[in-house]
């Protein structure tokens, strides 16, 4: 079973991309995960997955959990540690879908 280094490392590339955003039902995203350290783990799992599977729900949240490894336990063992993760749940439970939209960086 890999762990969220070696699977970070098999994932496609997001210098280009600022941020993803994701949006629900409305013209303004309902979150927004930026090219920022800290975050950057997150932004390639939530790019990866969506290119995948054409946005995100439930099974590409499965995925992207899977692509987390270790981090899940750490994100279920304290709850709002990991936000990025904690909304893959939300996707889950409630059979939520997003749209994503890739925000390239400027020139």
């Amino acid at each position: 079973m890999s762990g969220f280094a070696e699977n970070l490392a098999t994932l496609p590339d997001v210098n280009t991309i600022a941020a993803l955003e994701l949006h629900a039902e409305g013209c303004e995203p309902a979150a927004v995960i930026e090219n920022a350290p800290g975050q950057q783990g997150s932004l390639r799992i939530y790019y990866s997955v969506a290119l995948k599977f054409g946005g995100i729900g439930p099974s590409a949240a499965h995925q992207a959990l899977a692509l987390y490894a270790e981090k899940v336990d750490e994100a279920r063992a304290a709850p709002g540690t990991h936000p990025n993760i904690d909304r893959l749940f939300e996707i889950i439970e409630h059979d939520l879908h997003y749209a994503i939209r890739a925000v390239p960086r400027s020139a």
